[in-house]
């Protein structure tokens, strides 16, 4: 029996998450929360995107309020709030929306567990593949954050070389696509109470002309997932950039052991060999960061860009800052479903 969930949200992110989890067989998306009220726009919105493609399998509305393709058949909902919608039939509900929910409210719903698309402090566990899976306890983690995008990406990395080498300070810059609280045209300041930000001049300027330089809470959310890798380790910084989708992260690293420029190639390799997810991958070839578009490795290491010198490592990251970080959340889902079998 497939499990029932309610996707919360549906934008960038849920949208990604979506046609994933059509795709797997052990999941039933049953019902979308969407703020938008208009539902042949949510329809519009998953049938064409201008990054990934149009979607073949198309949803059309039927019935008023429900949408349905040849596999699929799920009921929209308008609500503001999911205290206010009936979960009865619902096992999971995945918060794409960006919201920052009261966890001591989001504990009481009827739900066997709720998956949030975002770093929270106050979740029973922030959970990053390749980092923190196996401290997993689904009987004590029921409000589950799946980080964010650039720490997916990140953490693996970082919490392989130290623990072959021991970091003791660093920094990274991560260049990151544009994002839709951005200004297509040079306006008023940016306020976003889903990210956090209440008043920044720099993403009032025009996205699709600039880079523009933010900060960025990726070290942050690192430290909710494994607390040795906080700000007073690793100092960070972020450009944003006019493109779509795949992010880079610029790392520099200072360890205790020193190391061969083989030695860190070696470490990379063995794990790509070895691990259990897709989530590192090594890349040799002349890429640039469309090439990356829809992979589902999320720490990939451009190895042309590999520096060591003696106890400094440079590195540079790829990864899909939408479909490849959804796809971590339905593989996280995954490993959930298989735990509590």
């Amino acid at each position: 029996m497939s499990t029932k969930i309610l996707l919360n949200g549906a934008g960038r992110i849920g949208k990604a998450v979506l046609k994933q989890l059509l795709e797997n067989k052990d999941f039933e998306v049953v019902a979308i929360n969407e703020i938008n009220p208009y539902i042949e726009n949510i329809v519009y919105s998953i049938n064409y995107d201008s990054t990934y493609g149009k979607f073949e399998d198309k949803f059309k509305i039927v019935e008023n309020s429900y949408i349905q393709n040849s596999k699929s058949k799920i009921k929209i909902l308008n609500c503001n709030s999911l205290l206010d919608i009936d979960l009865k039939d619902i096992d999971i509900i995945i918060d794409a929306s960006g919201k920052k929910e009261d966890v001591k409210l989001l504990e009481k719903l009827p739900v066997k567990s709720i998956f949030l698309t975002h770093p929270n402090i106050n979740a029973h566990i922030n959970l990053i593949l390749g980092a923190n899976e196996d401290k997993l306890d689904i009987k004590k983690h029921k409000i589950i954050s799946t980080s964010s995008c650039n720490a997916t990406a990140l953490l693996p990395a970082l919490k392989l070389l130290d623990d072959k080498k021991e970091i003791i300070c660093g920094d990274i810059v991560t260049i990151h696509p544009l994002l839709n609280h951005q200004r297509v045209l040079d306006g008023n300041y940016v306020g976003s109470a889903t990210r956090d930000i209440d008043l920044n001049f720099e993403f009032g300027r025009s996205s699709t002309q600039n880079i523009i330089p933010s900060r960025t809470t990726t070290i942050k959310a690192c430290s909710y997932v494994l607390p040795k890798f906080n700000t007073e380790l690793i100092s960070s910084n972020s450009l944003r950039v006019p493109t779509d989708t795949v992010g880079a992260i610029n790392v520099t690293l200072f360890t205790k052991l020193s190391s061969t420029k083989d030695e860190i190639v070696d470490i990379f390799k063995e794990f790509e060999k070895n691990q259990e997810f897709p989530i590192i991958l090594n890349n040799f070839e002349p890429l640039v960061s469309s090439d990356f578009k829809k992979e589902k490795h999320t720490t990939i290491i451009d190895h042309r860009y590999l520096e060591v010198k003696n106890n400094m490592i440079k590195l540079l990251l790829w990864y899909d800052n939408e479909w490849g970080y959804a796809s971590k959340v339905v593989e996280i889902l995954n490993y959930y479903l298989k735990n509590i079998k």
